[in-house]
């Protein structure tokens, strides 16, 4: 066992297949889809007939969302060797802080959709007035798809990154 290890214990080997790989972005795959069905489905309740309240979703609902959505493209696009990148095989010099500041950007654009989506929630179904769970629920799913989109983006990051032994790196 090398000194240079930070675990007593080896990694195992499942976690560098391709299989693996593919499952966990499946899983990231799932997670969003499950975090749009969220925001779509109190969407369309609102505007329904069964809703029967006066309170419906507007662009101010969508507006977390589309936070979210811009920072999971943001943080997926920067690669994790290029964090560390500060070398002659990218072009251009200071290619790390950049990539830090663009993963820090999206991971800003992330935070700061969670925190809008439970600030609409808070001022427009919580503080209002006592509003049944049915209208409720419009604040609550999109928390809940906004935690599912961030939740999925750091999935996707993760496995999208992993070192696998089947990969091919060719430089020019």
């Amino acid at each position: 066992m090398s000194g240079a290890r930070l675990w007593r214990f080896p990694k195992p080997e499942w976690l560098n297949s391709a299989t693996t790989r593919t499952a966990g972005v499946y899983l990231a795959g799932a997670l969003f889809s499950l975090g749009f069905f969220f925001f779509v489905d109190a969407s369309t309740y609102s505007h329904s007939a069964k809703n029967g309240g006066d309170v419906h979703v507007k662009f101010v609902d969508w507006i977390p969302g589309i936070c979210s959505a811009l920072g999971m493209l943001v943080i997926n696009s920067i690669e994790k060797a290029r964090l560390s990148a500060d070398s002659f095989s990218y072009s251009g010099s200071g290619v790390a802080w950049k990539a830090r500041l663009v993963l820090f950007l999206g991971f800003a654009l992330m935070a700061g959709g969670l925190a809008g989506s439970v600030t609409v929630l808070v001022l427009k179904y919580v503080v209002p007035g006592p509003y049944p769970f049915q209208t409720l629920y419009f604040g609550v799913a999109n928390v809940i798809a906004n935690g599912l989109i961030m939740l999925s983006s750091f999935v996707l990051w993760i496995f999208q990154n992993m070192d696998d032994e089947y990969s091919y790196n060719l430089a020019l």
